[in-house]
């Protein structure tokens, strides 16, 4: 006959050890525990909260700046010579970190809920420490290099802040359910009252969040604008080599009312269109003239310039990720292409009565035209055939020369100033980044009838909130994405806004209200106790490193030594113990 014995007869709980065991590698029953978190696992609860909240603010970032990656490669490309896509490692390891610390912090709100000692891995440890180290020297290598880049951040809230408001709000008011229930099970009252007061203090911060967010886009739709006139920046650069004659024909068949191009002039005095310094990143010299790749644009002539290809990089390089969307007709067509001189544009522009925003570039000082490349550019500009009321001048300097040889041109400033200085000048134009002019100022300049043209603006979100500002017109690499925004994202009214706002917060309240209520009558009834400790009988509370040596085991013996050996096992450990006897025959 042989009596079983089994110490404790569990329930599966699979989900909690899937939880405990991806967070701090505890998978079996006896590892767990309800005893209250050490302040050493609190500090690092507190490092991974900050280290989620940095890499939130890190990947809303790079997701709004999606607007200036051509920029930020630009950028890196000045600094290492070689062009490539540095967004796509910077994108990668932002989401995977973002995603590891986000499954971090949902499995610690997992142990807080479930009333499990936080004990987060060394790996863990290791993984969070690295990846705040990671951003933190990211935010800080951003700030020394691209640090204008910043206000994407203010600038997107005002079309994004509303919602985000939104969601945020529906986040704190899911965690009153964990709140609520740390509150019923705090045995201190003063510990009942620090987690309420501070979570009603992020609650209340929320409610009043709306106060500060002034977006453009929350106004009479009556008073909208017309559409701002959307100019060609080097054309369509994501569909056609920039600054070529392509680009600026895919430009024209967006329906864009301007072209905008770099201005240099050659060494033999013909004005070209090349934006950076040097050919190497937009044409094959290297190819065709590898002991002059690094001689700057300018000090080629005219017959040289034209032996090279525009084109090819732009099918090597695919700086837009759009070459695999052209057919092979056009990649042909693509690696034909050939440097544009400044004629070839004005004369396009002039058959389609289209405005051209000229940006000029001065030789360097050996160069034979450093004295008069203002004149031969602006004798171009006459002999083209196009209307001088169609061209935008924005070079400040000489502008009295500008004026007396050109008097019909549209004089623009790229420097940002007062309506009045401007008046005074007799300029009538302003071509500003997107980010030195906030609504404000753009409705002033506007009363003062002096046209704003933010540069460069590709994304919908940005186009919509620079529309609602009341800008007049945006230069864009992407006329064929903005070409497909025929209205705001979003409009609302002030009124609207308010219903919206004030409905969200008592809604929330009386979520955060009933969960509270539920969770004190869900706990009112259940008894104090831990039912993953094995001490079901034990009078004394024992420490988790005395519970740990403990093993689930179902003892098989003989009925005469059946009792001894559960006195043997227990009996070292110094715990009680039952048994449910049952004997059959």
């Amino acid at each position: 006959m042989v009596k079983h014995q089994p110490l404790q007869v569990y329930e599966r709980q699979l989900c909690l050890s899937c939880i405990t065991g991806c967070y701090g590698c505890r998978w079996k029953r006896y590892q767990r525990s309800h005893d209250d978190t050490t302040k050493w696992e609190l500090l690092w609860s507190f490092i991974l909260l900050i280290t989620f909240c940095l890499l939130l603010v890190w990947f809303y970032f790079w997701w709004e700046a999606h607007n200036d990656y051509n920029e930020f490669n630009w950028l890196l490309y000045n600094r290492s010579g070689e062009w490539s896509d540095g967004t796509v490692p910077i994108l990668a390891t932002t989401a995977a970190g973002f995603t590891y610390i986000a499954f971090l912090m949902v499995l610690a709100l997992c142990h807080v809920s479930l009333g499990q000692q936080l004990n987060l891995h060394w790996l863990h440890k290791i993984g969070v420490i690295a990846a705040l180290f990671t951003t933190i020297v990211g935010m800080i290598s951003v700030n020394q290099t691209w640090w204008q880049e910043w206000d994407v951040i203010p600038i997107s809230l005002q079309a994004t802040g509303p919602f985000l408001h939104i969601g945020a709000l529906a986040a704190v008011t899911a965690v009153s359910w964990i709140v609520a229930g740390q509150v019923a099970r705090a045995e201190k009252l003063i510990s009942q009252v620090v987690v309420v007061l501070l979570y009603l203090i992020v609650l209340v911060g929320l409610y009043v969040v709306p106060l500060y967010i002034n977006s453009p886009c929350i106004m009479d739709p009556s008073t909208l604008k017309p559409r701002p006139d959307v100019i060609g920046h080097q054309g369509a650069p994501m569909l056609a080599p920039e600054n070529t004659m392509m680009s600026f024909q895919r430009a024209l068949r967006m329906n864009v009312t301007g072209l905008e191009a770099d201005v240099a002039i050659s060494v033999d005095g013909v004005p070209f269109l090349m934006h950076d310094l040097t050919l190497r990143r937009t044409t094959n010299v290297e190819s065709v003239f590898l002991d002059r790749k690094e001689v700057e644009a300018s000090y080629f002539n005219w017959t040289d310039l034209q032996q090279l290809s525009a084109g090819l990089w732009f099918l090597k390089d695919d700086p837009f990720w759009t070459v695999h969307t052209m057919s092979q007709k056009e990649k042909e067509r693509i690696a034909n292409q050939s440097v544009c001189s400044l004629e070839q544009l004005l004369k396009l522009a002039s058959y389609h009565n289209i405005t051209v925003v000229l940006r000029l570039q001065r030789p360097p000082l050996q160069h034979p035209h450093y004295h008069s490349w203002i004149n031969d550019t602006l004798q171009v500009v006459k002999q083209s055939g196009i209307s001088q009321s169609l061209v935008i001048w924005t070079l400040d300097a000489n502008r009295a020369l500008v004026r007396q040889e050109a008097p019909d041109l549209i004089q623009a400033s790229v420097v940002k100033h007062s309506p009045q200085t401007l008046l005074q000048s007799n300029i009538s134009r302003l071509l500003l980044r997107y980010n030195q002019a906030d609504t404000s100022e753009i409705r002033d300049y506007s009363k003062a009838q002096i046209n704003v043209t933010l540069y460069t603006v590709n994304e919908p979100w940005l186009y919509s909130v620079l529309w609602c500002s009341g800008v007049s017109s945006v230069s864009s690499e992407a006329p064929h994405i903005l070409i497909k925004v025929p209205y705001p994202i979003w409009l609302m009214g002030p009124v609207q806004y308010l219903l919206m706002w004030l409905s969200a917060d008592f809604l929330s309240f009386a979520v955060v209200i009933g969960i509270f209520i539920f969770q004190k009558y869900r706990m009112s009834g259940m008894r104090s106790y831990n039912p993953e400790q094995i001490m079901l009988s034990s009078a004394v509370r024992t420490s988790s490193r005395d519970i740990n040596v403990m093993k689930e085991k179902l003892i098989f013996s003989e009925v005469g030594n059946g009792v001894s050996g559960a006195e043997e096992l227990y009996g070292d450990n110094g715990f009680d113990y039952y048994t449910n006897q049952g004997i059959s025959q």
